[in-house]
């Protein structure tokens, strides 16, 4: 298949509803005005930190006013609907995470030019959410657990993840396809599942991996997972792009 050349930046980021105009029950208080970028920014945090440990269905806007210390009528005023909410909780940091990763292939691609590499190429992509998640604070580690858990969520986890990550995605894919240029699609789309499943379980921080090797391996060890991750990818996006003699016979000679 003759892919298109590769483009040299990020393309615009696809429309999305990151703020749904609010379902006005009431205009707040002057008072209440007044603190207005306040009480938002403590509505969406307290969503994101409830969001991030019970899911979006285990979740009420009752229990995320309480959280936030304000009334009710005050998160639907600023969000609507609790699917709006937990968009623009999405979106929030969406935006910072994306547009870093996307600025650091595109920085990379252009500085290694001809020498690019496959774990070069992962490694600028992945090291920005675990250094987000390392030093950016409690909310940072909220967000990252929100992402893994919409990102295995089968009612609405591929539309989320589709709409607020696939531009610097399939960036990142269109860099991996100068990597390997003979690789076919089909194999390099499957890389990339595979690859964000183990990126989100990682990120997730679960303890699993602490429990299943008695203390050797920390989940919170971002530093080192992030140093795996980056090898064990590369490694397999190469393993997956291999041409296989059993899936794709070389043609007759005489009848090609």
């Amino acid at each position: 298949m003759t892919r298109p050349p590769v483009p040299a930046a990020l393309p615009d980021v696809p429309d999305a509803p990151a703020v749904v105009a609010p379902a006005r029950r009431g205009r707040p208080s002057k008072a209440r005005a007044a603190g207005t970028g306040i009480a938002r920014d403590a509505i969406l945090d307290a969503a994101e930190g409830l969001f991030s440990k019970h899911g979006f269905y285990g979740v009420t806007i009752r229990e995320v006013a309480r959280e936030a210390g304000v009334d009710t009528a005050l998160v639907h005023y600023y969000f609507g609907a609790k699917r709006a909410l937990f968009d623009s909780v999405f979106l929030r940091r969406a935006e910072i995470w994306n547009n870093e990763r996307a600025d650091a292939i595109n920085r990379y691609a252009r500085d290694a030019g001809e020498a690019m590499t496959l774990e070069g190429l992962l490694e600028a992509f992945l090291r920005p959410p675990f250094q987000w998640s390392l030093k950016g604070g409690p909310g940072w580690k909220h967000y990252c657990a929100l992402v893994a858990q919409t990102n295995a969520n089968p009612t609405f986890g591929g539309e989320t993840m589709a709409r607020y990550f696939d531009p610097a995605i399939r960036r990142l894919l269109e860099l991996v396809q100068v990597v390997l240029p003979e690789a076919r699609d089909v194999d390099i789309y499957w890389g990339w599942h595979n690859l964000s499943g183990a990126l989100t379980l990682t990120l997730g921080e679960t303890g699993r991996l602490d429990r299943l090797s008695d203390g050797l391996c920390r989940s919170g060890d971002l530093e080192s997972a992030c140093d795996y991750l980056v090898r064990f990818s590369a490694a397999g996006f190469r393993a997956v792009c291999a041409p296989r003699p059993d899936r794709d016979p070389e043609p007759d000679p005489v009848t090609g």
